[in-house]
């Protein structure tokens, strides 16, 4: 059955220059999800939209009753402007697919329609989710919420790119048991207190002073605070205060992200963040108040479920193209880790790292650009693992 895939190599390649053409971001995808219809609606597959969201949920019925598995591609796009110069390069200003989701959509596509063609020789369900909104961190908390996990007995979902390292060879597929990405957290820090004319900071109090003590002590969480063994990141992405050279402003903002792969560790760097904001604050005669934007836990795969996946992948193209086992984690966050909270599952990548095609720039790059060589495979390993575990 997923020897179709490598003949749809092509269409694949079609549909995901069609997505990449017009990205959108955030929740509301319309044109996207128009898309993804019009080719449900071709291979005779039904699906139902989200209320919530642009997301839909499609499902191929095999001849006989048997287990629910879900396969999960994201639909949205980044807020960057493309310079890759591809002749099917964004459409949509300031807006462009840069972290390979059109790719997602496409090899999703290309599974659907070669399982719905041999779903007389499926026994059970595959449902098919079309999350929207992964970069936020919000779309699979709605999908769940509509009941896109329902009744599901296992998960699968795989990420294109160079997510793991530049240096895997284009093709090769990763399974790994255990941890295999960070949880992704945003916290914002407000400095708050009283502005004044800088020829006289005695008369007031100065926030970006307080916000530059804050950066600086914040990084001792991790420098003093966390043994060594336990892997975590903690960093100030944005600043903002001020508008003029001569006059303190009366407040600061402070943004950032911190990523973990122990639930422990994530709760006890956002306490602290709160804590050190307020304390440093305080002694500079100012305020600080502290969010945290929780997004998702670690991505924690199944051993038997990516197992299951890399005996898969070894079928389609050999145990040289598989790696079975990372030596350590990513620190990038992906919310597919929600649905490994709801059911077993595994979170898979395949490389398309060429340097030679120069697909080799990292994800949120304005020259991101995959393999599309690759494309076949990631569609053939979701039609695999269908066979597989379904039986």
């Amino acid at each position: 059955m997923w020897k179709d895939c490598r003949e749809l190599q092509n269409t694949i390649t079609e549909y995901r220059r069609d997505l990449h053409r017009i990205p959108e971001t955030g929740g509301r995808l319309p044109a996207t999800r128009a898309y993804v219809e019009e080719k449900l609606r071709e291979f005779g597959i039904p699906f139902t939209e989200n209320r919530s969201d642009d997301g839909l949920t499609a499902e191929i019925r095999g001849a006989c009753p048997g287990k629910i598995l879900a396969l999960r591609a994201d639909m949205d796009a980044l807020p960057v402007e493309e310079a890759t110069c591809l002749p099917f390069s964004s459409e949509n200003p300031g807006r462009m697919h840069a972290c390979g989701h059109d790719a997602h959509m496409a090899m999703l596509l290309g599974a659907a329609k070669v399982l719905k063609e041999h779903s007389p020789e499926l026994k059970g369900t595959v449902r098919l989710l079309f999350q929207t909104e992964e970069e936020n961190a919000a779309g699979a908390v709605r999908t769940i919420a509509e009941g896109g996990l329902k009744d599901v007995d296992a998960v699968f979902g795989t990420h294109i790119g160079c997510i793991i390292s530049s240096a895997i060879p284009s093709g090769t597929v990763i399974a790994a048991p255990g941890p295999v990405m960070a949880s992704m957290d945003k916290f914002t820090v407000r400095v708050h207190d009283e502005g004044c004319h800088g020829s006289t900071p005695e008369k007031g109090v100065d926030p970006i002073n307080i916000a530059a003590h804050i950066v600086t002590g914040l990084q001792e969480i991790l420098a003093r605070e966390l043994a060594a063994v336990k892997p975590a990141v903690l960093t100030v992405c944005h600043i903002e205060a001020g508008k003029t050279f001569n006059v303190f402003p009366s407040d600061a903002l402070i943004e950032g992200t911190f990523r973990t792969l122990d639930e422990e560790v994530r709760k006890m760097i956002a306490s602290r963040i709160g804590e050190i904001a307020s304390s440093i604050a305080s002694a500079f005669r100012g305020t600080a108040e502290t969010e945290i934007a929780w997004g998702a836990p670690p991505v924690v795969n199944d051993p038997a479920m990516a197992a299951l996946a890399a005996d898969c992948a070894e079928e389609l193209l050999g145990p040289e193209k598989v790696i079975r086992n990372l030596t350590a984690p990513t620190m990038i966050g992906e919310d597919f880790a929600l649905y490994l909270l709801e059911c077993p599952g595994a979170f898979l990548f395949l490389s398309s790292a060429d340097p030679e095609k120069h697909t080799d720039f990292p994800h949120h790059s304005p020259y991101f650009d995959v393999d599309e060589d690759v494309l076949w495979e990631g569609a053939a390993l979701f039609v695999r693992i269908a066979e597989k575990y379904l039986g």
